[in-house]
């Protein structure tokens, strides 16, 4: 067997590009990175339309990184 007729698997990816909404009901979005095994994920951010920190909750999966 020839080492130029081995096939390897692609591996997936690990992590995440994912958005970011507002509990405030503002609109107001972000994207950020997380882990692939991770939970959804729930963080306290800065929401400058109406310029206090508020719940930001994980909208949807925009792709792989």
């Amino acid at each position: 067997m020839l080492l130029s007729s081995v096939r390897f698997a692609k591996s997936k990816s690990k992590l995440l590009l994912v958005q970011m909404m507002s509990a405030a009901g503002t609109g107001y979005r972000f994207n950020m990175v997380r882990n692939r095994l991770q939970g959804k994920m729930t963080l306290r951010q800065y929401d400058p339309v109406v310029k206090t920190h508020v719940l930001f909750f994980e909208k949807r999966k925009i792709r792989s990184v």
